[in-house]
């Protein structure tokens, strides 16, 4: 793995072409825009669209304090869902929340990006 992103083409067919207006959440991550959809990030890559991972950082950590965050977070929350490193974080209000063991976590902002 290089830089947060997997080497390979995203399984499947995926004929939808993201883009600024397709609807799906856009996150910063390093240089480019991932487009977040069905708990996977998609960035395109030489015409292909490959899975990015958000990296464990010290600005996104795996270790961290919990919080307070009134949400139990399931699959049925409305949170999307975001890999981060090697397990799954839900995205909140910017930041990555991480359930473990009953209680939430910070794993630190990322960037969504809005165009109006």
């Amino acid at each position: 793995m290089s830089n947060g992103t997997k080497e390979h083409a995203v399984k499947g067919d995926h004929s939808h072409q993201h883009s600024i207006a397709c609807g799906h959440t856009k996150i910063k991550h390093e240089d480019h825009i991932d487009y977040l959809h069905d708990g996977e990030l998609h960035r395109e890559n030489d015409g292909k669209w490959v899975k990015c991972v958000i990296p464990v950082t010290e600005k996104n950590p795996a270790e961290s304090k919990t919080l307070p965050c009134g949400c139990n977070h399931t699959d049925a929350c409305g949170h999307e869902m975001v890999p981060h490193g090697d397990h799954m974080d839900y995205l909140v209000n910017g930041r990555l929340h991480h359930v473990k063991n009953g209680k939430c976590y910070d794993h630190g902002p990322v960037e969504v990006v809005t165009f109006k």
